[in-house]
């Protein structure tokens, strides 16, 4: 689900489960590569998980915010604020990981 600086808020900041942002971009190469990481994990996850897309060029303020620099990031967010950042292109492996630390807790 693509979100934007106005459903923000509602998507992420208000949801009752943790909530995984993909800060992408079109031109970015490894963001395309992540992408069928991503809607993987939103399927298997679902009911867990929320994953949002945020497109960095038509969301700059979002991006600035979290201090995002490079894309893509992915950003999980637990009760509204952001709790753990990955940076760059990475394995679905290390992603579940990552989240898994999270939804354990």
């Amino acid at each position: 689900m693509e979100v934007d600086a106005g459903a923000f808020k509602q998507e992420v900041l208000e949801e009752d489960v943790p909530v995984l942002v993909d800060f992408w971009a079109e031109w970015c190469g490894p963001c395309r590569m992540l992408a069928p990481v991503v809607e993987e994990i939103a399927e298997e996850m679902a009911g867990k998980l929320k994953v949002v897309k945020v497109n960095v060029d038509l969301n700059p303020s979002i991006a600035a915010s979290y201090g995002v620099m490079s894309i893509p990031t992915l950003i999980l967010f637990k009760g509204g604020k952001p709790v753990e950042k990955l940076i760059g292109y990475m394995p679905k492996a290390k992603i579940m990981e990552f989240i898994n630390r999270h939804l354990e807790k």
